[in-house]
């Protein structure tokens, strides 16, 4: 988005910048950060069904061969018509979604003290033991402890580098958007597709340790930062060294060139105190609350109804209706993720009450199977991730334009948690619906 004359915080009027080149770069920058620090955490998730079904394979013995669950070929362990698996693909979530949870609930108080180049390093080595470990495990609990790898790797991601978004324009917001919803698609897609052509799941995995590593090279050798941006550093006094266009430079031509003076009034000295930190906490409710709700609803579907919405009688086998359910879901998630450039929605409320219309209208379908096809599904998951993404992207889109500028890196880390805590709960909410549906 081009800027006028007016505005000085465009990079190309700054000492040392190229203009739309630089723009460009900290887009691509951003949206491969959104790849790279999402492709674990949804990999994880694709592979729920195949993890769990280790399990299975481990605790079954030659004399009840006869009561071994074959996901891939669809028959049943027990008397149940949902096909179940001993363990909802629930407990995977909450093993992917806990450590984030926590990360996201207690790090923003603490993690500015952390300059972002360490951050990064830590990532990149979570990321790269949580494939090593679940590729490798010899039991399931050490494949748990891989996903919890992958969940702190993404939590803590997705925390720093929203919050390093506020030191460049904010049209990294929309590739940032994009690259996590195409690592959705990416990681899914290419999970469900190397299984499908016959690789095990231990070498798929062995494969993905090429993304963290890209990880590296994106956020090193791709972003071009302001000289403000702690690095290796973090100074208690940064928002004062922070100067005047470096802080303008974040806001849109049309919609904030009015804010400018009053941007750089708000600015002082020294880091965000405990009692600012409360009262911007207060003002995120607002935009928290109808995300987490949005988050809660689809991920009580894909983790608590998706594995129960198996037919018979279609050409993939239960496994494969899964991942390829997760993928779908994926591809709706990049599209509207990938939106921002085009349509902003103020009112995310709206996606809530349609994704909550969502979960209802499949747990009546998972309870009294009247759906005739899972083409139906397919369909309706497509929206579910649409819903999903759009929700997402518009919220820290209007976190980043209504927060003033001396609380929007805090605000933009801590409004991360409202997606997480829904997830959560969603897979809290999944055990007691599996154990129901696979009881009748």
């Amino acid at each position: 988005m081009e800027r006028t004359a007016s505005v000085n915080a465009d990079p190309a009027e700054q000492p040392g910048g190229q203009g739309r080149c630089v723009k460009w770069r900290n887009w691509i920058g951003f949206w491969l950060l959104g790849l790279c620090n999402n492709f674990a955490y949804v990999v994880m998730l694709s592979a729920a069904h195949d993890i769990l079904e280790k399990q299975e394979s481990k605790n079954s013995t030659s004399a009840s061969d006869k009561l071994t669950v074959d996901f891939r070929a669809g028959n049943s362990s027990n008397s149940s018509g949902y096909d179940c698996s001993p363990v909802t693909t629930g407990a995977v979530l909450l093993a992917d979604i806990l450590p984030t949870l926590i990360i996201k609930l207690f790090a923003p108080f603490v993690i500015h003290k952390v300059p972002y180049g360490f951050r990064v390093l830590f990532c990149v080595t979570m990321a790269a033991a949580s494939f090593l470990l679940v590729s490798f495990s010899s039991a399931v609990w050490i494949s748990i402890v891989g996903v919890i790898f992958a969940s702190i790797s993404s939590g803590l991601g997705e925390l720093s580098f929203l919050s390093l978004s506020v030191f460049f324009d904010r049209n990294v917001l929309e590739g940032w958007g994009s690259g996590t919803g195409g690592a959705g698609v990416a990681g899914s897609f290419l999970y469900s597709g190397l299984i499908q052509v016959g690789l095990s799941p231990q070498i798929t995995l062995c494969i993905m340790l090429v993304v963290p590593f890209a990880m590296l090279v994106s956020y090193f050798g791709v972003l071009a930062p302001v000289p403000s941006l702690p690095q290796w550093r973090r100074s208690e006094l940064e928002y004062a060294a922070v100067d005047s266009e470096e802080q303008q430079q974040l806001m849109d031509e049309s919609e904030d060139e009015e804010q400018e003076t009053s941007a750089s009034e708000d600015r002082t000295r020294g880091s965000v105190t405990l009692k600012e930190k409360y009262y911007v906490i207060k003002g995120l409710v607002r935009f928290v609350a109808p995300l987490g709700l949005v988050y809660f609803a689809e991920y009580f579907i894909n983790q608590g109804l998706m594995e129960l919405l198996f037919f018979h009688n279609f050409f993939l086998s239960h496994a494969a209706q899964y991942r390829w359910y997760q993928t779908l879901y994926q591809v709706g998630v990049l599209v509207s993720r990938s939106s921002l450039y085009c349509i902003k929605f103020r009112r995310v409320w709206i996606f809530s009450l349609l994704q909550v219309v969502n979960a209802v209208f499949l747990l009546f379908a998972v309870r009294f199977q009247f759906l005739p096809s899972a083409w139906i599904v397919l369909v309706i998951i497509l929206y579910e991730g649409l819903l999903g993404g759009a929700a997402y992207v518009n919220t820290f889109y209007f976190i980043s334009k209504e927060t003033e500028s001396r609380y929007r890196e805090f605000a933009m880390g801590t409004a991360s948690v409202g997606d997480s805590l829904g997830i959560a709960l969603a897979g809290l909410v999944a055990f007691p619906v599996h154990k129901y549906f696979c009881s009748l």
